[in-house]
């Protein structure tokens, strides 16, 4: 067990195709959503993926489960539900460093080596971007794991610079 190697990945999570596992930026009621939840539910096959996560049933703020990736090229997806930005003072920061740390435990549990991260909660839910790029790759480099590569995945130039900055420290 060690502390995973973090690079940054410019492309769609849902087609990242060099990881055992891709984390889906997933809503407590594990159902399809926008963004990073609805292009995985759609190339997996939302169909089968829907069911999986049926008999899953509900997922809490701040933890991750897994479910097969089904039509994608990862064995896993890992769906970690990160928290609603509200006003930073209703433990936003802590749920958003358990999801990080969960899907981390859960790619462990499932025997993933490398996993593919969105940035959680600073979409539609509102999480600051800087806020929320700082406290994953802290999550990240917290704990010791048997992951060995952690891509943080930048859907755009700004994410992947933003990303680059978090990672070299400024």
């Amino acid at each position: 067990m060690g502390v995973p190697v973090l690079a940054v990945w410019n492309g769609d999570i849902a087609q990242c195709a060099d990881v055992d596992a891709v984390i889906n930026a997933a809503n407590e009621r594990l159902i399809e959503g926008g963004g990073v939840c609805g292009a995985i539910f759609r190339l997996a096959g939302a169909e089968q993926l829907a069911r999986a996560c049926n008999a899953i049933g509900r997922c809490a703020t701040g933890d991750a489960v897994a479910t097969p990736g089904f039509g994608l090229a990862a064995r896993w997806i890992i769906h970690a539900v990160g928290p609603r930005w509200v006003d930073g003072d209703h433990g936003e920061a802590d749920l958003l460093a358990s999801a990080y740390r969960r899907a981390l435990e859960v790619a462990d549990e499932v025997g993933a080596q490398s996993v593919a991260f969105p940035a959680l909660s600073t979409g539609i839910f509102g999480f600051p971007a800087e806020a929320g790029a700082r406290i994953a790759v802290d999550a990240l480099r917290s704990g010791t794991t048997d992951v060995e590569r952690v891509l943080l995945v930048a859907y755009d130039n700004d994410w992947a610079q933003r990303w680059s900055r978090v990672l070299a420290g400024s």
